[in-house]
């Protein structure tokens, strides 16, 4: 079984592709019943429907092709409930060779493109002699039939028909937009006024060129900070004009509405809010100029020797979330902090100005002696307003020391933002995330994807625990919640405020008590993902997975384990069981949750190691699980809190791939013997006539062996009797590039030869097989470590494997 092409398919990897039919033996699997689900994950075919989708009236189910459908009497059955439901007039001419897209079988994944003309307003267009011809499929549940008469996507011809449909409404739909000067996303850029002058400019130019990329229908608004909070009037052309907040003071969303001035209408009931004209939040075309002036007004404050400046971050970030609420910005708007240095007075502050007193480190958490960061209770608040309104967070802190990160993961995450850290605002890391987040598409939106929502439903012996991710549960309960609750848990819809191509959540299942599901028959979990576009229009994709119940002992289980997906699903619950247990704790679940996999899936003779063996299906689990204890994930020595929060943010953001080669690097091999191939992540794989490219997905380092590196420094490279010299050294660099090409934020990139200082990034991640303690280094590098081997690690877990 290919899970990489299930995934291209389904956007779904699962720990388990064949389920067992008690939950008894569910938990006797150890790894849980979990999917890693990217929402909105690139498909190289995937159905653009410009109508609504049809909803099960029971359960909410969006019409699939596992539905049983009456094509005499115009009734579908749905496949989780199986409640009876009407086709709708408009699917009055289905027949067998007639059939919707959704009901396409090969179509587990198909886009509805909303509006508020709806599907009537597609059939006028199909009639109406505009050039839109009726979307129709090739191939279906029997030979091709006439077009269908009234233009809603059902039909007989081909894909791309369907592509083209949905692109002219999709454009005209955008033109209408245009003209009636729809509001579009939101985005208040909040800077540090305590950034060295230099670095300031940088960031303004960074700003300025951000600006004039922006399409005239965006929101914009201007915060700055240092002691105090300033928040520019843009409506107000005679001179700069804001308004100032005190830094040490916290502020209630109310204090902050009221404090500038902004006058809500009140809401009609069962009417979402509407946007509210405000001198502070103006579309670009209405306040460019003013824009651009007071960002070319900002200067960097003065500091005080011996001293930290004072930073008001929090304030700044509570009265930027206060504007968005009060100008009720709820269909999509980002909160981006520039910043270069930590918070040092008011609500959010994790160290004082003196310069004496250190920034807390991970003993201090521990300990308990880490004063401010209490803050983290100030964030959490922060969060739920962000939820509350869409709001996305972004954090660029740009600074050789701590800013604040860790205590500021909780809302950035919650909230699906990005956080970067880097030494400048000079940074190549810097610019390229920011270009990143700002790309446009060809018809000039902006590439991002606001205010959504996921829904899951299940069969109904499935139950849902929860969601690791970035995500927010909406504490909304049926009966396909389950009691028991893991990360975001306690209800079956979850609300992401940001996600792109590759946002992955993973969900965690288990069975219900009541379980009386066959042997072979087939079980159904539905996605449904609603999201608003850069051009704020509504999109909703729905993926519909089916996979077959099994009976105890049967091979299929064994055959459907996807060590991968564990391997990621297990990461993220680890990061999970840190937020509330000391990394030793953590590291010990992992031991005992590996022992009695082990126990369970292995060969063995009880009491005879030697007689232990795991199959190829479950062969390479306990190699990631050894990688994952002694990573950064877990093991936090050397590295700050704001760091650790950044690692774990993005583990918990990627997928499957991304997420497993951040907890066991890749290293490929590249020699005058052939072409380049991967090796083993051990410090055997180093050596003097090779070249190395490593690849940790937070830093690609590519390290000369010792010969190479001398043969480059004589300038062998250059001589044209050695081409094949330098085309050895050009190909590693080339591949890296190809690594980190659409990789953000953008990794660390190293060049180093062996036994240099910098080489110390690569072995610090192999396996030390090789130590000052091995007496058969037979010249090989050695580790200087006391950490144990992966070899050491397998043979102890058969010992304790074969005993349980």
């Amino acid at each position: 079984m290919d899970f990489i092409e299930l995934e291209a398919i389904e956007g779904l990897r699962w720990s388990w592709n064949a389920w067992p039919v008690t939950k008894q033996e569910a938990s006797g699997l150890v790894i849980p019943l979990s999917i890693m689900c990217t929402p909105l994950q690139h498909l190289s075919e995937l159905p653009i429907l410009s109508y609504d989708p049809l909803i099960c009236s029971q359960c909410g189910a969006v019409l699939n092709p596992y539905a049983r459908v009456d094509y005499t009497s115009k009734l579908w059955t749905c496949p989780f409930c199986y409640k009876k439901n009407t086709f709708p007039r408009h699917y009055i001419e289905i027949n067998e060779n007639n059939i919707p897209a959704e009901l396409f079988p090969t179509y587990s994944t198909v886009e509805y493109h909303l509006g508020k003309r709806g599907l009537s307003h597609v059939a006028h267009l199909a009639n109406s002699g505009s050039g839109l011809v009726s979307p129709s499929f090739k191939a279906g549940f029997g030979l091709a039939s006439p077009s269908f008469k009234s233009g809603v996507g059902l039909a007989n011809g081909s894909f791309k028909s369907v592509s083209s449909v949905s692109s002219l409404v999709g454009s005209e739909r955008g033109m209408n937009m245009g003209r009636s000067g729809a509001v579009g996303p939101a985005f208040v850029f909040v800077v540090d006024l305590c950034t060295e002058e230099e670095e300031l400019r940088v960031l303004k130019n960074e700003l300025l060129h951000i600006i004039a990329r922006l399409p005239e229908n965006v929101l914009v608004s201007l915060v700055v900070f240092d002691s105090m909070v300033k928040v520019y009037d843009l409506g107000f052309s005679d001179c700069l004009r804001a308004v100032l907040f005190h830094g040490e003071r916290e502020l209630s969303s109310e204090q902050t509405i009221s404090l500038l001035g902004i006058h809500q209408m009140k809401q009609q009931h069962g009417k979402p809010a509407s946007f509210q004209q405000q001198g502070f939040l103006l579309s670009i075309s209405e306040c460019e100029f003013n824009l651009l002036t007071a960002i070319e007004d900002i200067h960097s404050s003065p500091g005080v020797l011996g001293q930290r400046p004072l930073r008001s971050t929090g304030v700044a970030i509570s009265v930027a979330v206060g504007l968005l609420e009060g100008c009720s910005v709820n269909t999509g708007s980002r909160i981006m902090v520039f910043t270069s240095g930590p918070a040092t007075i008011g609500p959010g502050m994790i160290v004082t100005s003196d310069s004496s007193s250190s920034i807390r480190n991970h003993r201090d958490i521990i300990n308990g002696s880490a004063s401010y960061y209490k803050s983290c209770e100030f964030y959490k608040k922060i969060s739920q307003r962000l939820s509350d309104y869409s709001i996305v967070l972004d954090l660029f802190a740009c600074a050789l020391d701590q800013v604040g990160a860790a205590e500021l993961r909780a809302p950035i995450q919650s909230s699906g933002g990005f956080m970067i850290l880097a030494e400048s605002f000079e940074s190549k890391q810097f610019s390229k995330c920011l270009n990143h987040i700002f790309s446009c598409d060809q018809d000039g939106y902006l590439r991002m994807y606001f205010d959504a929502t996921i829904e899951v439903i299940t069969t109904k012996d499935v139950k849902v625990c929860g969601a690791l991710g970035s995500c927010v549960s909406l504490r909304k309960k049926n009966n396909l919640v389950s009691d028991k609750e893991v990360g975001e848990g306690g209800t079956y819809m979850w609300k992401l405020g940001s996600l792109s191509n590759r946002t992955c959540i993973a969900f965690i299942f288990e069975l219900g008590d009541e379980q009386k599901a066959q042997p072979g028959s087939a079980f159904f979990v539905q996605f449904i993902t609603r999201y608003r576009y850069g051009n704020m229009g509504i999109r909703k994709r729905v993926t519909t997975a089916a996979r077959r119940w099994v009976g105890k002992q049967s091979p299929e289980i064994a055959a459907g384990f996807d060590q991968e997906t564990a391997a990621s699903v297990m990461s993220r619950l680890a990061i999970h069981r840190t937020e509330s247990s000391l990394a030793v704790d953590v590291i010990g679940w992992l031991d005992k949750t590996l022992i009695h996999f082990a126990a369970k899936f292995g060969e063995y003779v009880p009491e005879d190691p030697s007689s232990f063996r795991l199959s190829s299906h479950f062969s390479l689990y306990p190699t990631f699980m050894y990688y994952l204890r002694r990573s950064q994930f877990i093991d936090v020595f050397n590295s700050s809190p704001d760091e650790t929060a950044f690692y774990r943010l993005m583990l918990n953001r990627e997928g499957v791939v991304a997420s497993l080669i951040m907890v066991q690097p890749t290293l490929f091999q590249y020699s005058f013997d052939g072409p380049p191939f991967p090796v083993i992540l051990d410090v055997r794989s180093v050596s003097p006539d090779v070249i190395l490219l490593f690849d940790s997905y937070f830093c690609v380092v590519i390290h000369y062996g010792s010969n190479i590196a001398q043969w480059r420094k004589l300038g062998y490279d250059r001589d044209p009797n050695h081409e094949s010299f330098r085309k050895l050294l050009e190909a590693p660099e080339l591949d890296a590039e190809q690594l980190v090409t659409d990789r953000v934020p953008v990794p660390r990139f190293v060049k180093c030869d062996q036994h240099s200082s910098q080489a110390r990034f690569l072995l610090a991640k192999l396996n030390p097989s090789i130590t000052q303690d091995s007496t058969d280094a037979n010249g090989s590098d050695v580790i200087f470590t006391d950490d144990v081997s992966l070899q050491a690690f397998i043979e102890h877990l058969q010992e304790l494997a074969v005993q349980s």
